[in-house]
């Protein structure tokens, strides 16, 4: 496969609408898959999830519903799930079905554990009807079914071992920065086209939050000050969290498995190049851009971390996507890749929830101010803390403290969370 050929395979498999957040997503996904499997009606859900999906589903609004949580997500998915929707799997939800779920919840079928001693992405979910069961594995990211089981047999498997793990989203890793802003230089319109997708869908469900003020109004307070480039960037962006997060139905183009994430590659490059009249082209590579340096910082992170992807990740994918919008070069591109390492990188994930729209709107600023300062060649240097000479190895350095040492936060985060609801 061409090098080109395989960011653009990258970037159709890492950039995916997705309705909803995709931590209960997936969960429903698989519940949808497990229900599928049986093929009679559903009598017990058993779900077991590692901490970090754990975390994120429980403060996070469900599309069309009230509610919060991965159990009516669940419940949800048993009545309307479709699993070939995959993160829009609750797409096709009706008032009748949301009656419906919440029936379901009362008769106290569904169960959730937290997995133990798991330090990856994991979701198990055991569907069991009246006469037959199934089991459903998700792995590593939020589609990739590791396993499905019928009554205790084997329907399909994929191995698990570390050549395994390397999937598509890795192989990014073959790759440098250079060469990603060389393929956004060069590639093909009709090949990256698809990346405007994205910048539509995101920026309808900023406009629907704006028009209906929802969620705490943080993007509404922004958006008083519009005038102002950056202020705007950051109202777009922080509206279409607080939309998604209170469960507004409406899908998002994600970015590395996010929702979020895909709000912070996207929209603050794509505003700023609106408000400034940039050619369309011109915005699609930059976001294009973002995206990659976004997939390529995760697969160093992981799917989900202690820290807050929406600023380590998809925060320096917007300021090397705004760098590179804004005229700059190779040199400054990696100065503001490094500028954002060295001044967010201590920001926590503590799930996914409605106060995150502030979080993405401070990682829309820092990314903005990164920028600015690479492009009048103000850089962090690359002595400082985490920092390292290249923009890679200051990312994989980031990766290293956002895994290794961090492999402990996770658990007090949660332990804290549950104690405060307890």
């Amino acid at each position: 496969m061409k090098n080109d050929d395989l960011l653009v395979s990258i970037l159709k498999d890492q950039v995916v609408p997705a309705l909803g957040c995709t931590e209960p997503m997936a969960v429903a996904y698989a519940v949808a898959k497990g229900k599928e499997i049986i093929e009679e009606e559903v009598k017990e859900v058993n779900i077991s999830v590692d901490k970090n999906i754990f975390k994120n589903g429980k403060e996070v609004g469900i599309p069309g519903t009230d509610k919060k949580g991965i159990i009516v997500a669940a419940a949800l998915s048993i009545i309307v799930g479709n699993s070939e929707y995959k993160l829009q799997v609750l797409k096709d939800l009706t008032n009748d079905d949301i009656e419906k779920a919440l029936k379901l919840l009362n008769k106290n079928i569904i169960k959730l554990y937290l997995k133990e001693k798991v330090n990856e992405l994991y979701i198990e979910v055991i569907v069991k009807g009246q006469h037959n069961t199934s089991k459903v594995v998700i792995k590593n990211s939020h589609l990739n079914i590791v396993l499905l089981e019928k009554n205790g047999k084997c329907i399909s498997e994929k191995p698990t071992g570390k050549i395994s793990k390397l999937g598509l989203r890795d192989r990014i890793r073959e790759f440098n920065i250079k060469d990603f802003k060389d393929f956004v230089d060069k590639a093909e319109y009709d090949k990256i086209k698809f990346i405007n997708e994205g910048i539509v869908m995101n920026k309808k469900i900023a406009e629907d939050s704006l028009s209906n003020s929802l969620g705490m109004g943080l993007g509404n307070l922004l958006y008083k000050d519009k005038e102002s480039i950056d202020q705007y960037a950051k109202a777009i962006t922080s509206s279409a969290c607080e939309a998604r997060m209170s469960g507004h139905p409406l899908p998002v183009m994600s970015s590395a498995g996010s929702g979020n994430h895909g709000l912070v590659a996207i929209l603050p490059v794509a505003s700023i190049g609106e408000r400034l009249n940039i050619d369309n082209d011109k915005i699609i590579r930059s976001v294009a851009l973002s995206h990659l340096v976004t997939i390529y910082i995760k697969s160093y992170t992981g799917a989900l971390s202690p820290v807050c992807g929406c600023g380590v990740a998809a925060g320096v994918g917007a300021s090397a996507g705004i760098t590179y919008l804004l005229g700059g070069d190779i040199q400054q591109i990696y100065g503001a890749i490094k500028n954002m390492i060295a001044g967010i990188s201590g920001m926590i994930c503590d799930g996914a929830k409605l106060g995150c729209a502030y979080k993405l709107c401070v990682s829309v600023s820092s990314a903005i101010d990164a920028a600015k300062m690479a492009l009048d060649n103000i850089y962090v240097p690359s002595n400082d803390g985490i920092l390292d000479n290249s923009a890679e190895k200051s990312i994989q350095n980031l990766g290293k403290v956002s895994t290794d040492g961090m492999s402990c936060t996770d658990e007090v985060i949660l332990n804290v969370m549950i104690d405060r609801c307890s």
